[in-house]
């Protein structure tokens, strides 16, 4: 028998006699599970956020943006939405991983009147391409919209091309958007050191001007238009944040260090 023929063999072989994962099968229910649950936790932390937090409003021109018939989207670094979303308007989209770890906080958007839309603001596997076009949709409709602008995988506070293409293909004004909580854990360990406002405390939500794509204007330097305003925001309302984003490393490098 020919190497072709022992490898065609061997093929058809493996493809008769899959490997059964057992370990892999028994435990995915149960991680489903836990997830359904811990979601759960989480929707009613977020609407026990959005009873209690004291939200005090600077800069805040949404009205005046909406009084000229314009539409808008909000945008924000990872590690503030939270405080960002506790205050968003009742039908605010917003775009959640398609992973079984973004399922966690589907229940807490819903429960506070959001929109939650599957998916990443990138075009790779987990839907992004699709989930866009879904949350511009969304914002044509005359809904307004959050997008974490430097997710899903960092690096922190980096403004990605998408908040500008959503605001380009939607024609919004893009505002950026700080919540900074009086008092607040963060997960150093995570790429974005992520924030949890807690309960009953106060929050400082800080806006930029509206901002809007000029004509000819291209999306990236839209993009890097976003970035320094956003940099100027962080300065200015949370400086120590802003220092530890200079030298963050995305999701990516932390997983392979």
């Amino acid at each position: 028998m020919s190497y072709t023929s022992r490898k065609l063999a061997t093929l058809r072989k493996s493809k008769m006699c899959p490997v059964n994962d057992d370990s892999h099968s028994k435990n995915a229910p149960m991680k489903r599970l836990l997830t359904q649950f811990a979601g759960i936790l989480l929707g009613a932390y977020g609407v026990t956020l959005r009873i209690t937090c004291r939200i005090h409003l600077h800069n805040d021109q949404r009205q005046a943006v909406s009084d000229l018939g314009y539409r808008y989207v909000f945008g924000t670094g990872h590690a503030y939405q939270i405080s960002v979303l506790i205050d968003g308007e009742l039908g605010t989209g917003a775009m959640v991983s398609r992973s079984l770890d973004g399922g966690l906080v589907v229940p807490m958007l819903k429960w506070c009147g959001h929109v939650p839309i599957r998916g990443s603001s990138g075009t790779g596997r987990k839907g992004g391409g699709p989930a866009l076009q879904a949350l511009i949709k969304h914002v044509i409709g005359g809904n307004s919209a959050m997008l974490a602008f430097d997710g899903p995988r960092g690096p922190k506070d980096r403004v990605q091309p998408g908040v500008a293409m959503l605001a380009a293909k939607s024609h919004s004004a893009v505002v950026l958007a700080l919540g900074r909580p009086r008092y607040r854990f963060i997960l150093k360990s995570t790429w974005d050191r992520f924030q949890i406002p807690v309960p009953f405390t106060r929050i400082d939500l800080y806006f930029s001007d509206p901002m809007m794509m000029d004509e000819g204007e291209t999306v990236e330097h839209f993009k890097n238009r976003l970035q320094e305003t956003w940099n100027q925001l962080q300065n200015a309302h949370d400086p120590d944040e802003a220092t530890a984003s200079e030298n963050a490393p995305s999701a990516n490098k932390q997983v392979a260090a």
